[in-house]
């Protein structure tokens, strides 16, 4: 009898600790109307303590990463499981604001940065001619965290209130996120399939980390998500709180962020396949395009079923580019460096995400309105769009020369 194919296994791994890290992440939005009536704090300080833990997340990546690359993803995913339990235990126990950018946004900051990078980094080397469709369905992870743990969360505040929901999400993360750490590898030759072993990186095909760094592709690339994503968490943070302004229950408001993952869901089981077949490249740029023109659509619109259509399809398209990425980089670069060189690119991300969600916070408490930031961000995306289109045709160029 043959065994199963134990990249799939990888990729199960993968997406339970994305599911995890990135569902505790962004169970934020179900928090966000406690922490400001307990704190008794603007939207702009609430919104920081998010964007302190996404930029933490993106900027560790690379050092995430990079240590992947030399102990394994397992040792490194171990600790941050153990991150991502302190966070909520410790953050239970708050009582400031300030106490939650020392205990939320660190713990969740550092967890999610040393199980993201490193578990997308290690469905990789599994994979060849199905490469997009693996990454796809492991990055789903964060999709499905996204659509069911703030859901859960609202239920959990309204049956306990806020401190005991976040010590019963720390046991699942530690039941979950400890299992799935504890089964990721990235060596394909421990397993018995075609792939060379751990001790072999360094005679790997493709580029060191610093040969990316110095490449153009890779900085239009890096210029790119960073436009983008000054936009892109802004829904997860405020689409909540927008819906409540609107009339709708605090439950409706968390009901959009998690359609938000439901589309993230589905764009990254369907888009990776998609990008095999007709160009990852092409597929990303159309990715922005679709971000751009969702949060223009959220602009126009107070109405809750369009609304719900805003939220559905802007997941699609984050989803997709979550997915497109580390395939993007890995076509571009091979497997020698591939972890240490998506973690690079995602502090991009990072920069774009501390500005974004309290920027728009401090535009609504200074304008009573988010018409400014979310049309800023539909422009920034564009523009991410379009450098993605010039590195489609500067590839394209020796080509037609």
């Amino acid at each position: 009898m043959n065994r199963p194919y134990y990249g799939w296994f990888v990729v199960a791994a993968a997406f339970t600790l994305m599911f995890v890290g990135f569902g505790a992440a962004y169970s934020f939005a179900a928090f966000f109307a406690a922490f400001q009536s307990e704190f008794g704090a603007s939207r702009a300080n609430v919104s920081l303590v998010f964007s302190v833990a996404a930029f933490l997340w993106f900027t560790l990546g690379a050092p995430g990463g990079m240590l992947a690359d030399r102990f394994g993803p397992r040792r490194v995913c171990f600790v941050g499981v153990v991150c991502l339990v302190a966070a909520p235990l410790l953050a239970s126990a708050a009582h400031s604001v300030e106490a939650l950018y020392l205990t939320y946004s660190i713990g969740i900051g550092i967890g999610v940065g040393l199980t993201y990078v490193p578990s997308v980094g290690a469905v990789q080397p599994w994979f060849v001619h199905n490469r997009a469709f693996a990454s796809g369905l492991a990055i789903a992870g964060i999709g499905a965290g996204n659509f069911l743990v703030p859901l859960v969360a609202t239920w959990l505040i309204a049956l306990f209130g806020w401190r005991t929901a976040y010590q019963l999400l720390a046991l699942a993360v530690l039941l979950l996120a400890g299992a799935a750490a504890l089964a990721i590898d990235d060596d394909p030759a421990r397993h018995g399939a075609p792939g060379s072993a751990r001790t072999e990186r360094a005679s790997l095909p493709g580029a060191t980390l610093g040969e990316a760094l110095r490449s153009e592709p890779f900085w239009l690339l890096y210029g790119s998500s960073v436009l983008v994503c000054v936009g892109l968490f802004v829904p997860m943070v405020h689409l909540a709180t927008y819906a409540q302004d609107a009339g709708y229950s605090e439950a409706q408001g968390v009901a959009l962020v998690s359609l938000i993952g439901l589309g993230s869901l589905l764009g990254r089981f369907t888009i990776g396949g998609i990008a095999d077949r007709v160009g990852r490249q092409p597929s990303l740029a159309v990715m922005y395009l679709g971000l751009g023109l969702m949060l223009i659509l959220w602009w126009l619109t107070t109405t809750y079923w369009v609304l719900v259509v805003f939220a559905l399809l802007f997941g699609v398209f984050y989803g997709g580019f979550v997915a497109l990425a580390p395939t993007i980089l890995m076509d571009l670069y091979g497997p020698r460096a591939v972890s240490g060189i998506i973690g690079v690119l995602y502090t991009g991300p990072g920069l774009g995400t501390l500005v974004g969600p309290p920027l728009a916070g401090a535009a609504f408490d200074a304008f009573g309105s988010y018409d400014a930031p979310v049309l800023t961000a539909a422009a920034l995306s564009f523009a991410g769009a379009g450098l993605v289109w010039v590195l489609i045709r500067r590839a394209r160029a020796p080509a037609a020369a």
